[in-house]
């Protein structure tokens, strides 16, 4: 294992007693949390939807540049590769929606 796997390992068992940790059926528990904890995961959402859309569309290039005659089902499998990856970004808006509002 990598040092950074460990390490994240290590911060999981660490942080979860504190997330376990809360009085069940209380609904003022950990409230001041969700909007933050949602911008955080929209961030997050965001940024790697960014990452594989960036990484999708490069291949899709230098593939029509290697295969010109493929052009046309390299671009139907760029745009349903493209949609798919922007469905994780709304499914995470639609539950910060249900969970914030």
């Amino acid at each position: 294992m990598t040092k950074k796997m460990m390490l994240l390992i290590a911060l999981i068992l660490i942080c979860s007693p504190m997330m376990f940790g809360q009085t069940p059926n209380n609904p003022g528990a950990g409230g001041h949390w969700v909007p933050i904890s949602a911008g955080f995961s929209m961030a997050i959402a965001s940024g790697l939807c960014g990452l594989a859309q960036a990484k999708a569309v490069a291949a899709a290039a230098e593939g029509m540049a290697r295969n010109p005659g493929a052009a046309a089902s390299i671009r139907f499998a760029l745009l349903l590769g493209l949609v798919l990856i922007e469905s994780l970004a709304l499914y995470t808006l639609v539950i910060i929606f249900v969970k914030v509002g």
